[in-house]
């Protein structure tokens, strides 16, 4: 019993670093389980390298994977040169995820009236159902995407969110 806690603590250790692993039956019939090769005279050997013990997550902070659930964001946005671009480069910095809608596709129109109150004013920002933000200024941004619980900046290995592609002058 003793002999199999060990076996499985090795495997478990080797596991955690990535190793490689010998599985190997000796001449009385006992399994064994090493990280090392096993005696020469040894003939039916499974060799096998254990993978990483890391859990893949999403790239994003968890507070910011929580804010996009609960607000997500999106941007109204045309051709508009300057504002448009700022805009887009401000929600890029910060790594807000962010859905790109653009107010003259015909099945956007409606909603996008709504949202400005009839206006066609671009750029459009929509932080949650009821947070509309008309134009860009960088200080009412950050305002309303830190009371969302957005992180305020991206911390050092997460990557930022992609920006969509910037719509062309047609508007698709």
């Amino acid at each position: 019993m003793k002999t199999w806690v060990f076996m499985v603590l090795i495997g478990i250790a080797a596991s955690a670093f990535g190793a490689e692993m010998y599985r190997w039956t000796d001449e009385k019939g006992v399994v064994n389980y090493t990280p090392y090769p096993p005696p020469a005279n040894i003939k039916n050997v499974e060799q096998k390298r254990l993978g990483d013990s890391v859990i893949p997550t999403s790239d994003m902070p968890y507070s910011a994977q929580v804010a996009a659930k609960n607000f997500p964001v999106r941007l109204y946005v045309t051709d508009c040169g300057n504002a448009c671009a700022s805009a887009r480069a401000h929600l890029v910095r910060r790594g807000i995820p962010y859905t790109e809608k653009n107010p003259q596709k015909p099945e956007e129109i409606e909603e996008f009236k709504k949202l400005a109150g009839g206006a066609m004013e671009v750029p459009l920002l929509v932080v949650g159902r009821s947070n509309i933000l008309k134009g860009y200024q960088a200080s009412d941004w950050d305002a309303a995407l830190d009371l969302a619980g957005y992180p305020s900046f991206i911390p050092p290995g997460a990557k930022p969110a992609a920006a969509p592609p910037a719509p062309t002058k047609s508007g698709k």
